[in-house]
């Protein structure tokens, strides 16, 4: 797995709020209630925005709980209470990220194995090395429509006789992304190649998408996001993109922060720099898709109109 170590940056509490993920976009309706009857696969999304799309498949088939959905937590740094670690074992869906980001999800399968168990790593299912270096694989357009497809696989499996029904969803997840593609296309368009900063990797795959030209080093962006002080001269060439104006938008991690991304936000709101604040977890009160979108859009905002977006 990757060597991605991060920092904790607020404590966690003693045992972790599990929250049942409520399905995104419409499912089709079933026929039957799969709740009364019992039979709801028990299935688990190690971040909230897979948990989000398992539940967009699955519908009412699907009992969904997501690990990870507190924005205050850091996944490098997570350990498992006890009663995730039961709702874990208990699962016969499993997706998680991979590339170092969840590793505690291989701890808990791995000290209670089960052989009808179904497991989606998202890094295997991309065929992805251990060393990619940026983990925020739900940024890229092509994460979800292959996670959905996976999902949907997996859930005929296990209720062959709602096949139909889960296919069909992958076919409706699929056409709800197409807002979100169409405003990419819409930005590289009008703004292809425009320059823009960032803190950390976390949106990287959807700025070269949107064909934005991240001036930041990848670097510094490592550094920050393993917990390490970056070098001075990186410092130094962030903090000139601002206060030179050779940036047009800074795209900062809200949910996890320090001395010194504080002190790049500081001084791109100084000079007049338009922020975007972008998320590891999916915030409250959006489904997947939806979250996509209103990142793009907070980024056009702030090239075309300088309008910042400090929280979505």
């Amino acid at each position: 797995m990757s060597s991605v170590v991060r920092r904790t940056v607020l404590p966690l509490p003693a045992l972790v709020t599990l929250a049942l993920v409520a399905a995104g976009c419409g499912s089709a309706a079933p026929t039957g209630d799969a709740g009364a009857s019992g039979k709801q696969i028990v299935a688990v999304g190690a971040e909230n925005e897979y948990a989000n799309v398992i539940s967009q498949i699955g519908g009412p088939y699907v009992a969904v709980t997501a690990i990870m959905s507190d924005p205050n937590t850091d996944p490098h740094t997570f350990e498992a209470s006890p009663s995730v670690a039961e709702v874990v074992s208990a699962a016969r869906l499993i997706v998680q990220n991979g590339v170092g980001y969840d590793d505690f999800m291989g701890k808990i399968e791995s000290a209670s194995p089960s052989s009808s168990r179904h497991m989606i790593d998202v890094q295997k299912l991309l065929g992805l090395p251990d060393a990619t270096p940026n983990p925020h694989l739900w940024y890229k357009p092509g994460t979800m429509p292959a996670v959905a497809t996976a999902v949907a696989s997996a859930l005929s499996a296990l209720q062959p006789q709602h096949a139909a029904f889960f296919q069909a969803n992958v076919v409706k997840f699929d056409r709800s992304l197409v807002p979100w593609t169409m405003a990419l296309e819409q930005f590289r368009a009008a703004y292809g190649g425009t320059p823009v900063a960032t803190t950390e990797p976390v949106a990287d795959y959807v700025l070269s998408a949107a064909d934005a030209d991240n001036l930041t080093p990848f670097d510094l962006q490592a550094d920050i996001m393993n917990g390490v002080d970056p070098a001075p001269q990186n410092v130094s060439l962030e903090n000139d993109l601002f206060s030179r104006h050779r940036v047009k938008a800074f795209l900062y991690n809200r949910q996890v922060t320090d001395s010194v991304t504080q002190a790049f936000l500081r001084t791109a709101v100084g000079n007049g720099v338009p922020v975007v604040a972008v998320y590891e977890t999916m915030p409250p009160g959006y489904d997947y898709q939806g979250w996509m979108l209103a990142e793009v859009q907070a980024l056009r905002k702030a090239v075309a109109s300088q309008i910042s977006t400090h929280a979505l």
